[in-house]
């Protein structure tokens, strides 16, 4: 007996399949960007709304719980007891005068024993890190308290917690782009739903990450100044970086996820001049 098969027959399961997928990929998607947009919250420190996924304690617990191990990861603390008491007193000095002091984080200044890293970051809730080989190319306190205070204000900018809601929304749109593009009957369409999923999470994230370098350079120009300090010491903080990065083995870990030395200059240069449009005044630390 003939059978008889129209001109969309697929074997019985691919048409309807392949509507499922798009249906649970739609969901998913839908799921991810409400979760995202639903988590606000009003930072004051800023004047912004954020998607944060973390609430504050959150953010300090997350931190504390890393600090051992990211020490670890940089040789461990510096026996420098005279360099770790210069980090201290910057660092305590930024945050005193600074609309840090308001927040509820938990800041503390680490240094640490690497001398090949060229490096400095902070976790959420207020560890803050700099590495030996960085703070031994610095060559004033000011230049040390631009490092701090940049990294000061990645956490009362609360970068971590915005970019863990990323990352979140990011696996969600990736997830919903493999189920979209693979196809049990294609062995291949599962290389392609890797590369589209790829892409997704590159789009997502790499804007903001430029973003939260830039915000926290224009937050620590404001502590620079609040603390007394020269702000124009940041702007040659970005010249060492480049210097060492020049022709470099080895360059900056700074390099890897912060915009170019130059791009950062123009924008310390302008919020120095939004800070203080007459000019720098005289008596400031460098």
């Amino acid at each position: 007996m003939t059978t008889l098969r129209g001109p969309g027959y697929s074997g019985g399961r691919s048409l309807f399949g392949g509507k499922a997928r798009w249906i649970v990929a739609l969901v998913l998607v839908l799921i991810s960007i409400i979760t995202y947009c639903s988590s606000t919250a009003y930072n004051p420190v800023t004047g912004e709304d954020q998607h944060i996924s973390l609430t504050v304690d959150q953010e300090i617990a997350l931190g504390l719980q890393a600090v051992p191990q990211m020490a670890a990861e940089f040789g461990g603390l510096d026996p420098d007891q005279e360099a770790q008491a210069l980090v201290d007193q910057v660092g305590e000095r930024l945050v005193a005068t600074s609309a840090a002091h308001e927040t509820p984080y938990k800041f503390e200044f680490n240094l640490l024993a690497d001398n090949e890293t060229i490096n400095a970051f902070a976790l959420p809730g207020g560890p803050v890190f700099i590495t030996a080989s960085l703070m031994n190319r610095l060559e004033t306190e000011g230049q040390l308290a631009g490092v701090l205070a940049h990294e000061i204000g990645h956490v009362v900018g609360r970068h971590s917690a915005e970019h863990i809601a990323k990352a979140q929304l990011t696996e969600g749109l990736s997830g919903a782009a493999v189920i979209a593009a693979s196809d049990p009957d294609n062995p291949q369409s599962s290389q392609q739903a890797a590369a589209i999923a790829a892409a997704v999470g590159q789009i997502v994230n790499m804007k903001y990450g430029r973003d939260d370098e830039l915000e926290s350079d224009r937050l620590g120009v404001r502590f620079m100044v609040e603390a007394g300090y020269d702000p124009r010491s940041m702007i040659r903080v970005m010249e060492i970086l480049a210097e060492a990065g020049d022709g470099a083995a080895r360059p900056p870990e700074f390099f890897s996820t912060h915009p170019n030395p130059e791009r950062r200059i123009e924008q310390i240069q302008a919020a120095i001049q939004e800070e203080f449009p007459k000019g720098v005044p005289e008596g400031l630390i460098q």
